[in-house]
């Protein structure tokens, strides 16, 4: 941590980080508990769905953030940003240390939500989230992880940013051009 920290509720992350970093294992289990989901829920995504896979990756992206929390510091962002960095680390090596082939499995991804509409309004949803899935796939890297970043995991433009290792007037004409181009290619009937 870094002098000039105030006590605001974005501050109790880094507190316990520097618990943790003092051998404190509740405090890495906090952390854990309060970013476990929102990095499954990346990880998942950028695996098209493999519940299995995204799994083992968020198990992995704790283990290394364990493994590396002595070298962590107060960077003023959410300690929600380094997870999810780790994470995307070791998704980009999967994909590019096998043959992976990115997917989208609807059946699954649809496995995530609570039905609380009717059968018609279920079946509708269900098309609506697979057709526009879809098109988010046919995004370009950048566009496609700016879009995941901004709108999926529903990180800030500067935590963005931060991610992409870009600047945050990158990032918004990034995702300008992204949602633009989703505009494009999204079908009628899902504008």
């Amino acid at each position: 941590m870094t002098g000039g920290q105030t006590d605001n509720a974005a501050d109790e992350p880094w507190q316990l980080v520097q618990a943790a970093q003092q051998g404190d294992t509740d405090a890495f289990g906090l952390l854990y508990d309060r970013y476990v989901d929102m990095v499954f829920r990346y990880v998942l995504f950028r695996v098209g769905g493999d519940r299995s896979l995204a799994e083992d990756v968020t198990s992995e992206t704790f283990l290394r953030a364990l493994r590396s929390i002595a070298k962590v510091s107060y960077q003023g962002r959410d300690v929600g940003a380094w997870f999810v960095t780790i994470a995307r680390n070791i998704v980009f090596d999967h994909v590019k240390s096998s043959r992976y082939r990115l997917e989208i499995t609807t059946p699954e991804l649809a496995d995530n939500r609570e039905v609380t509409a009717g059968p018609e309004q279920e079946v509708m949803a269900e098309a609506a989230n697979a057709e526009l899935l879809r098109c988010v796939h046919q995004l370009g890297d950048d566009q496609r992880e700016c879009i995941v970043l901004r709108f999926i995991q529903g990180l800030s433009v500067s935590e963005t940013a931060e991610l992409m290792g870009r600047n945050e007037g990158a990032v918004k004409a990034l995702q300008h051009r992204a949602v633009r181009r989703l505009a494009q290619i999204l079908p009628g009937w899902l504008r």
